[in-house]
């Protein structure tokens, strides 16, 4: 049974920073591509950003060059390193395994706000 149980989310301040964290277990993480996705009030669920499992990196137009993601496969953890965040990057954070069928995490809120 695959569990991921994301962490790291909050209220921060325009142009600030946060990290989001992804634990995973019931897989062997170093074999799935890994991806954050988000959702914000009233909209579609919406790619953030992808790793494949030889740490291949894809990112929405809307995050590139602001948010990096990243893997430690000896922890079983997919990051998401958030900079410069906007009040539009305001959502819900899921982590996701590119399992079939895919696997969810509970998600993680972050609100940007002043």
């Amino acid at each position: 049974q695959v569990q991921l149980v994301e962490s790291g989310g909050g209220l921060v301040q325009p142009g600030g920073s946060l990290r989001l964290s992804c634990a995973a277990s019931g897989i062997i993480f170093s074999n799935y591509a890994m991806g954050w996705y988000r959702q914000a009030p009233g909209k579609e669920r919406e790619l953030v950003a992808l790793i494949g499992s030889s740490d291949s990196t894809h990112y929405a137009d809307s995050v590139k060059g602001r948010f990096t993601i990243s893997r430690d496969n000896t922890k079983n953890t997919v990051f998401l390193q958030m900079n410069s965040l906007q009040s539009e990057d305001t959502a819900i954070y899921y982590c996701s395994a590119a399992t079939y069928p895919r696997s969810w995490g509970q998600g993680t809120r972050v609100t940007v706000s002043s």
